[in-house]
């Protein structure tokens, strides 16, 4: 019986140590992919953004009077 208990503890730990392993891991890639598309600075450029073109949607043909 106690073969069988240390058996199933070095199997629970090696697969503790994996998960953590793993976990790591994946935080880490998510870290570095958060990062490089932040260095892209989310698509702005030259502090421009939205963009608007307030003429370019002003309604033509109405009168406003």
């Amino acid at each position: 019986m106690d073969k069988v208990r240390a058996d199933a503890q070095k199997q629970a730990e090696a697969a503790y140590d994996g998960f953590i392993l793993w976990s790591k891991r994946t935080t880490y890639a998510s870290i570095a992919f958060l990062f490089i598309v932040a260095s892209c600075n989310f698509g702005v450029e030259d502090n421009t953004y939205p963009g608007y073109n307030g003429e370019q949607y002003s309604p033509t043909g109405l009168n406003t009077k």
